[in-house]
């Protein structure tokens, strides 16, 4: 599959390094990256194809990968509608609606919009996808392959689903990354050490994590079985139960997809 990626920056360096760790043959991919430092970087790391400015070459593939700032995108799509043929568009710029990428492009309809989230920098991603209708099954395969190279995938049938994902899982690192903050304070107030709060409180993010990914259980049932009538654990979440922080985070989600949907309309409106 030849691909050609718009944009050279942290979440296109990962797809480009999980492809290519992958095995993904790093002959068929070009990037289009204006920063000369960066270009450099790119062809040194990866064996790629780094140019400035897409040329005829850079067109002649199956698959663009659009990862440039969403506020550049109306300029990046006007200067790629003239090329586009019969190749996909995969976008991973958050809040830009298909039908607006569309619009930009010429009335290109070959569009699957992803949101992939940070943790794709070391391979352990999970992305949301949505594909318009003009998309076929193949198509559809070769975008997700490129995301899966990071990480898990998970299919939208809706667009408007896109923003419940950006809200869940696209931000969601931010707010794990609260959470162990908010455990590490509490541990040092409890005579840890910062090192130490820090070291256990991340140990067990990710040993729960993994739990929960690995259990034919689900969450709750995993959480009973570690809270004892009467115990620490219990005392616990009855603080936070108190507190409301269970429905607190139901909604911090919905206040981040609803900023989302407001982001699209601002984007698309250009």
């Amino acid at each position: 599959m030849q691909i050609t990626f718009i944009g050279g920056g942290n979440m296109a360096s990962a797809l480009i390094g999980g492809w290519v760790r992958r095995g993904g043959d790093a002959a068929g991919i070009c990037v289009v990256e204006p920063q000369a430092a960066l270009r450099a970087r790119l062809a040194s790391d990866f064996c790629v194809r780094a140019i400035e400015a897409p040329d005829g070459a850079a067109l002649r593939c199956d698959l663009i990968v659009l990862a440039v700032k969403p506020q550049q995108m109306r300029e990046v799509c006007a200067g790629l509608a003239p090329g586009l043929d019969h190749q996909t568009v995969l976008s991973i710029a958050a809040g830009l609606r298909a039908a607006d990428l569309s619009r930009w492009l010429g009335g290109y309809t070959r569009i699957v919009r992803a949101m992939p989230n940070t943790p794709a920098l070391i391979g352990q991603g999970v992305t949301g996808l949505y594909a318009d209708a003009a998309v076929s099954a193949s198509e559809r395969a070769q975008a997700e392959q490129v995301l899966a190279a990071v990480g898990t995938t998970v299919w939208v049938a809706e667009e408007r689903l896109i923003d419940a994902v950006t809200a869940l899982s696209g931000s969601g690192p931010a707010y794990v990354f609260h959470f162990i903050e908010a455990m590490v304070r509490g541990g040092e107030a409890l005579g840890l050490s910062a090192d130490q709060a820090h070291r256990l409180a991340v140990a067990t993010f990710s040993g729960a994590a993994a739990l929960a990914a690995q259990s034919p259980e689900s969450p709750g049932t995993l959480r009973e079985r570690v809270t004892s009538k009467g115990g620490t654990t219990e005392a616990a979440l009855k603080s936070m139960a108190a507190d409301g922080v269970a429905d607190s985070i139901v909604r911090a989600l919905a206040a981040a997809a609803a900023r989302g949907a407001e982001l699209g309309d601002q984007l698309g409106a250009q």
